[in-house]
């Protein structure tokens, strides 16, 4: 199975492209987060779920990429 180039360059922009999404979303989420847990400690669990939530953005981009490295579709 040959891969071409553009389809390993197309497979790199989603992969980045998910990682990046995940940091611009967790950026905001981790600084309010903590304020939130600064004030009010038992919300810690309600801040950690909004956390991670992002991080299926990271888990989208790497699935799609596997999908046209691999040229499933």
């Amino acid at each position: 199975m040959v891969v071409s180039a553009l389809v390993e360059i197309a497979a790199s922009i989603v992969f980045a492209g998910g990682l990046i999404g995940t940091g611009i979303a967790q950026q905001g989420i981790g600084a309010s987060g903590m304020g939130v847990i600064a004030e009010k400690p038992e919300k810690f669990g309600q801040v950690l779920f909004f956390f991670v939530i992002p991080e299926t953005l990271w888990i989208i981009g790497f699935v799609l990429g596997l999908i046209l490295l691999l040229q499933i579709l």
